[in-house]
């Protein structure tokens, strides 16, 4: 199984997400593209929150030096983002395959180069995971997020949402976009090995039926 982790935007709880659900699968990691934080990428953090020997986490297809919008940071570094050169990883055999989890950048209509966006890199075998954060405004960014998905004949697997319970909110995202829930990551004080193995236990089944 291939999941994208998705947000409705930035700093909405993407990497803490697919720490949860790598650590639930015991499943691969991928960043297609990091920028900024070369020194704590969003790697680094993925391999800190996990505890399991059976996850591989593969290398950035670019790693931009500036935390910007990658188009920006890659015309910064004097390059241009090419889609071609963004590989999936493989396995050597099918025996061999482990579930992967490839985390986005930012939203779904982040620009790659002046042409591509993040929404370019979900392969027709990718399973979706889309992160909304609750806050003044989600309720248009989550169902915006889904409209650009079906737009492209793309359907989300799950939502994970991220900050304590509002049932309105939830309420009114699922019963519109139909999409299944996955669970709630609530505002903790901190986030650690036990904390993401807690959410992992909490998720894995559903996780497992999507």
């Amino acid at each position: 199984m291939k999941l994208f982790i998705t947000g409705i935007g930035t700093d909405v709880g993407k990497t803490i997400t697919s720490a949860i659900v790598t650590q639930a699968l015991e499943a691969d990691y991928w960043k297609p593209i990091q920028a900024g934080d070369l020194d704590n990428s969003d790697s680094h953090k993925i391999q800190r929150y996990i505890c399991s020997d059976k996850t591989v986490i593969h290398e950035n297809s670019y790693k931009l030096k500036t935390p910007a919008s990658p188009h920006l940071a890659a015309a910064i570094d004097g390059i241009t983002i090419d889609l071609k050169k963004i590989i999936e990883p493989s396995f050597d055999n099918a025996l061999e395959a482990n579930h992967l989890i490839i985390e986005g950048a930012g939203g779904l209509l982040v620009p790659l180069n002046d042409n591509d966006t993040i929404i370019d890199l979900i392969q027709p075998d990718y399973k979706i995971i889309l992160v909304s954060r609750h806050y003044l405004g989600s309720i248009n960014h989550t169902l915006l997020s889904f409209e650009a998905l079906k737009s492209r004949n793309l359907n989300v697997a799950g939502i994970i949402f991220s900050g304590n319970e509002n049932k309105a909110t939830e309420e009114i995202i699922l019963n519109k976009t139909k999409a299944k829930f996955i669970g709630r990551i609530d505002d903790e004080p901190y986030f650690d090995q036990n904390v993401i193995q807690y959410y992992a236990d909490k998720f894995r089944e559903n996780l497992l039926n999507l």
